[in-house]
């Protein structure tokens, strides 16, 4: 009798929750477990439940009381896998789904999540391989085309990240996170309207979701459309008021359209909810509050170029009226360097400088945080080496081993530039040359400007030339790139050991 009005309960439970009626369904589980405390379904589809309600930890304690009764069953080993993972506990998420996998390799669901666990581990290439295992089984899954998105965002591959945002939407088209995961492709491609109207999708069918707010306000921003932006960041904020992201890029905002202390004080309520303290320094000192930090954090930076890196070419030569490589190379010809140097370019990017300097150099390094400018580098076939890596910290060590050193609109990034003339005397050989360009300043020896670069004064440089060992060849005034239709003023200088 007890057994079978168990099973009445737990079948009346089970189309309770399938209908989304959580609290009948959750209330007739708990009454079949006063029947049978272990009755594997009903502590199972009670963890599923508490994971629904957001209790992470419930859920992990009630599907791995499932598990002591019968481990044998994929679904509550990747039932428990995404509880963990909802735990930040990724190691032991992946390990659930691999069990789920080991009892059952046909298991989409449980392949997908393992993405997701391999994602969060920044194991890229093991989490894209994972969802297309998902989508070799079922290749309908919407939301393992969605990951599959995401996870080639991190990587870079915007065009493959909208490809698969696409292939999810033609399959479920009411998908809030497809249309998010569509509209940042869209952004990193510079398709911004596109972009704004893809995070619409999104809040339509999610109202209340503060990333798309934010993700839509970034959008705005790089459209010049500085007080639409800030509507959506407000948004966001409403929505998560402790959202330190929003609050720093509402900053930004505030900043573009000129209201300071406004700016400030978004910038400080993002310190407040947790934003890097390093981050919001150059933020606040750009706005002439507090001290001007020695340098750029190398964490912005790098995010800055990995987002760049797919149109950066194009947008510096076509848009902003990139010539520092042109500059450089004449300053170097006028001193008629060698043809077999060794040369190191600084800062390299995609590689900008890469066929002027190769016709100088017997072997040419290219050297930059991003890694993603790097890929881009490589495909010009011009450095010998490329190294993903800090200035200083990749010439630590390298004593004597360059002719040339080379650092093209890189110093704009930098405002202390004395442990870089450092280093760069340290790497090159007697009689070796450093030439670089930076953004011409006035008054103090760096300042930092509200477009987040650097400005130096000539003067500032011959100080630090003499102080370091430098004998100063030659220097050039130039237009370094227009901002906002005009002309940023810039030194290029060419030095030697």
């Amino acid at each position: 009798m007890t057994e079978s009005l168990a099973a009445s309960l737990l079948q009346q439970a089970v189309e309770l929750h399938q209908q989304g009626r959580l609290e009948p369904a959750q209330a007739l589980y708990r009454q079949v477990l006063e029947l049978n405390p272990r009755q594997f379904d009903a502590l199972h589809l009670l963890g599923v439940i508490a994971r629904q309600q957001g209790d992470r930890d419930g859920a992990i304690e009630l599907i791995s009381r499932a598990l002591a009764v019968d481990e044998a069953q994929a679904a509550a080993h990747c039932n428990l896998g995404v509880a963990l993972l909802d735990a930040g506990r990724a190691e032991e998420a992946l390990a659930s789904h691999e069990r789920a996998l080991a009892l059952n390799p046909s298991h989409a669901l449980a392949w997908s999540n393992r993405g997701n666990a391999l994602r969060r581990l920044l194991r890229l290439d093991e989490a894209l391989h994972s969802y297309q295992r998902a989508l070799q089984i079922k290749p309908d899954y919407a939301e393992a085309h969605c990951n599959r998105a995401i996870v080639l965002q991190d990587m870079g591959r915007y065009l493959d990240a909208l490809g698969a945002a696409e292939d999810a939407l033609n399959i479920k088209d009411r998908y809030a996170d497809a249309w998010l995961a569509r509209g940042n492709a869209l952004h990193c491609l510079r398709y911004l309207p596109e972009a704004v109207e893809s995070f619409d999708r999104a809040l339509h069918l999610r109202p209340d979701w503060a990333e798309a707010y934010c993700a839509q306000g970034m959008s705005l921003h790089r459209l010049g459309e500085f007080g639409a932006a800030v509507d959506s960041y407000d948004q966001a904020i409403r929505h998560r008021p402790d959202y330190a992201l929003a609050h720093y890029h509402r900053g930004n905002a505030l900043r573009a359209l000129d209201r300071r202390e406004e700016a400030i004080a978004a910038y400080r309520a993002a310190l407040a909810h947790g934003d890097n303290p390093e981050t919001i320094a150059f933020a606040l000192a750009s706005v002439g509050e507090g001290e001007t930090p020695a340098a750029l954090p190398n964490d912005y930076v790098r995010s800055l170029f990995d987002q760049y890196a797919n149109h950066f070419d194009q947008h510096l030569t076509e848009v902003l009226g990139y010539k520092t490589p042109a500059v450089l190379d004449a300053l170097l010809r006028h001193v008629a360097p060698s043809s077999e140097l060794a040369t190191v370019d600084l800062g390299c990017g995609t590689g900008l400088c890469g066929p002027y300097l190769r016709a100088y150099s017997r072997k040419l390094v290219g050297v930059d945080l991003s890694q993603q400018m790097l890929d881009k580098a490589a495909e010009r076939k011009l450095y010998d080496e490329l190294a993903c890596d800090d200035l200083t910290g990749y010439l630590r060590g390298r004593t004597a081993s360059f002719d040339l050193a080379v650092a093209a609109d890189v110093f704009v990034y930098i405002g202390d530039l004395a442990p870089v003339f450092d280093a760069v005397h340290t790497a090159l050989r007697p009689g070796g040359r450093f030439c670089f360009s930076v953004e011409a300043g006035e008054g103090a020896d760096y300042v930092l400007r509200p477009s987040n670069r650097y400005a130096h004064t000539l003067e500032y440089l011959q100080r630090l030339a003499a102080a370091t060992g430098f004998t100063i060849l030659a220097t050039q005034a130039m237009e370094a790139r227009q901002e906002n239709g005009a002309p940023i003023a810039a030194h290029a200088i060419i030095m030697t050991r």
